[in-house]
């Protein structure tokens, strides 16, 4: 439960004082999408979920607390309420790997105000962490055509943890795969591998590094060739009579190289042999090299997609949104300038035309019914235990976004400049601002 901002922490011992524990709604939605996205790719609630059953505030955590100046003045009763305190509450989601958009709830908590609230942290850097990744990889899978894109991050992702989530988030967004072992062992991605500068360095002789390597490794064998001089190494493995799986080109002019290799390898009868292209890659470098009709067969994207390195972070936010007592409603909204948010909880709608396209959502209070439109979210926690709903293969959400991506208005997945997506508030929600704002005026 440390694991959260401190005032999360000061605001329940206040409620607590005071006696004030209604039940609240929160929702989670980023207000405005980042510049050149059209859209997002929903991802992070299992990491999220697991967190929230099982949450709680440990002897040592109580202690901590107790002997911070902060909470010199709080009583022994709320330390005795926090060690016992578990999330008892409702969770209400859109599944990964949906597509969504500005101003839509990709979650919505209702529970006691107390356990509510302190989620807040958690959920934020859980999910906003992993749409964010899971967006940027499918504008690069997209970029690609088809070709494979393994996810290669991890040394630069910020920290460990980080890159093991970036490469499910990328795996969902389409990535055939990742260089991350861990991620392999605990999500069953395809983990993929080649060789790197400081084998062939080492050895000192790119021959015997070529040689030895594929006689270790002989069906999964893609090697490096541009420690020294790219074309001069696919002449020393055609000469060794070597048959890599592929062969990996870090540098240089990666369009041009790729034909002059393709050339070499297909001379010499290895046409089987593909080529894999890295470096400081993105979905505008990978666009350009297809666009100069580039002979790679695959892309190894690390730094741009695991940082996703011209959006590095969505404006998520977790609101809250009403709260009941004793059988009463109230309902709440934020007014600031550039900042409004909309009262109650809620459920979005989606539109879609005859061929399964997406036409408009509509973002409606949560008892309303949208006629011919498909609700997005649903319940994944119920009374504090996740639902049969929430657990899903992460096959099945891989595939859900493959197939949603492709319903996504083509000028809505624009590199840059995107179209917007229309995204309605029904007329029932605009009513109930309104009621709100008259009420705090």
């Amino acid at each position: 439960m440390l694991l959260t901002d401190l005032y999360e922490l000061t605001m329940a011992a206040a409620f607590y004082e005071n006696n004030f524990n209604p039940t609240a709604t929160f929702e989670l939605f980023v207000r405005k999408l980042p510049k050149n996205r059209g859209y997002l790719v929903a991802a992070g609630l299992e990491q999220a979920l697991q967190w929230v059953e099982s949450v709680c505030c440990g002897a040592i955590d109580v202690e901590f607390l107790r002997k911070h100046p902060a909470f010199e003045h709080v009583s022994d009763e709320f330390f005795s309420f926090l060690r016992e305190l578990r999330f008892t509450g409702d969770v209400w989601a859109v599944p990964e790997g949906t597509v969504i958009f500005g101003q839509e709830p990709l979650l919505r908590v209702t529970a006691p105000l107390i356990e509510a609230q302190i989620l807040e942290t958690y959920l934020l850097a859980t999910i906003t962490y992993q749409t964010t990744v899971a967006t940027k990889a499918s504008r690069v899978v997209q970029a690609a055509e088809g070709k494979d894109v393994i996810e290669f991050g991890t040394r630069r992702a910020h920290g460990p943890e980080a890159g093991v989530l970036a490469a499910r988030a990328s795996y969902i967004a389409g990535c055939i795969g990742t260089s991350n072992t861990e991620a392999g062992y605990r999500f069953g991605i395809p983990t993929f591998g080649t060789i790197a500068h400081s084998y062939v360095m080492a050895l000192e002789d790119e021959e015997k590094a070529f040689k030895q390597y594929t006689s270790l490794f002989p069906q999964a064998s893609i090697l490096l060739v541009d420690t020294y001089d790219t074309l001069k190494a696919i002449d020393k493995i055609i000469e060794a009579g070597l048959r890599p799986s592929g062969v990996r080109i870090d540098s240089g002019d990666l369009a041009l190289l790729s034909k002059q290799v393709r050339a070499k390898l297909d001379a010499a009868g290895l046409k089987q042999t593909k080529i894999l292209a890295s470096g400081d890659l993105d979905e505008f470098k990978i666009f350009e090299l297809n666009q100069r009709g580039a002979l790679i067969d695959g892309y190894g994207v690390g730094t741009a997609m695991v940082v996703s390195n011209d959006a590095p972070a969505l404006g998520g936010i977790y609101k809250l949104v009403e709260t009941e007592l004793d059988g009463t409603k109230n309902y709440h909204a934020k007014f600031s300038d550039q900042k409004m948010t909309y009262p109650g909880a809620k459920q979005v709608w989606r539109f879609r035309d005859e061929a399964g396209k997406f036409t408009r959502d509509v973002i409606a209070c949560a008892e309303e019914r949208v006629e011919d439109g498909e609700p997005l979210l649903r319940q994944v926690m119920n009374a504090g235990k996740r639902t049969s709903v929430a657990a899903e293969a992460l096959s099945d959400i891989r595939d859900r976004a493959r197939t949603q991506l492709k319903q996504v208005p083509e000028d809505v997945r624009r590199f840059e400049a995107p179209a917007e997506y229309p995204v309605e508030f029904s007329r029932t929600l605009r009513n109930l601002l309104e009621q709100v704002r008259q009420r705090l005026a």
